[in-house]
């Protein structure tokens, strides 16, 4: 049983002329093993930045507030400690890493979080069957970690490496986006194999709630100017479906 945990969390980034921005403005989440939620908000409201912060990118800077992972504070570890520690971060814009190799990448990150490199023969047979189940062309596996790579491909890889890293918690980040009807399909299907097999925590990330119609989250938590202004329940996610931001964003306006 894991639990990832964010308690009063403020995040600022530094703008062109120098000065502090602040972004997030006091976040509170708990994610369980088993548990799957969805934080969804209008463009710009911090989601991103939420995902980003508990992953350590150097360029947002948390200004106060905690986050752990089964107790342990994740501010105080890197970025690779953080990975080993359990925690994934599928990228909304995934990078590109020319002259490394897909097999070579994978195989040297499940080194990194297993402790001990896989046997290569059950190796080869667990990444086959992965690609499989994400129809992935086998030939992927030799070509630059994601160089060329259309959209729909690049998030299917991130799926494969979830797959294959078997995080404690999975952060998406906008997984969702520029994916068209079958590889929504595909990739959220391979999320929830993922989830189910590991019994891990989830966080979605998305302001679409067509992803919600293949990952059923039993939390759905709006997050709007930086913040969490309600949680609920699946049936938010209908809500929002029907009447868009509108209410929350006015009531942040006004507030």
């Amino acid at each position: 049983m894991s639990t990832l945990e964010i308690k009063d969390l403020h995040v600022s980034i530094t703008g062109e002329d120098g000065s502090e921005k602040e972004i997030l403005k006091g976040v509170n989440l708990t994610v369980k093993s088993g548990e799957t939620h969805a934080v969804m908000g209008p463009n710009g409201s911090g989601k991103s930045t939420l995902s980003y912060s508990i992953a350590g990118h150097p360029k947002y800077h948390v200004t106060s507030g905690s986050i752990t992972l089964d107790g342990e504070d994740v501010l105080a570890m890197s970025v690779d400690e953080r990975a080993r520690a359990g925690l994934f971060l599928a990228m909304q814009y995934p990078v590109e890493v020319p002259g490394v190799s897909m097999s070579n990448f994978l195989r040297t990150a499940a080194t990194a979080v297993r402790g001990e490199a896989p046997k290569l023969r059950h190796w080869v047979k667990e990444v086959k069957s992965a690609m499989t189940d994400l129809e992935i062309d086998p030939q992927f596996a030799e070509r630059s970690v994601n160089e060329g790579f259309s959209g729909g491909e690049k998030k299917r890889h991130e799926i494969l490496q979830l797959g294959l890293l078997k995080p404690k918690i999975a952060i998406l980040d906008e997984t969702d986006s520029g994916l068209d009807v079958d590889a929504l399909r595909v990739v959220s299907e391979g999320v929830n194999r993922y989830a189910e097999a590991e019994h891990a925590g989830v966080l979605l990330i998305t302001h679409y709630t067509r992803i919600l119609r293949y990952i059923r989250p039993q939390f759905v938590h709006v997050f709007v100017d930086g913040r969490i202004v309600e949680s609920g329940g699946a049936e938010l996610a209908d809500e929002l479906e029907e009447n868009g931001y509108v209410r929350f964003t006015q009531a942040a306006a006004g507030a």
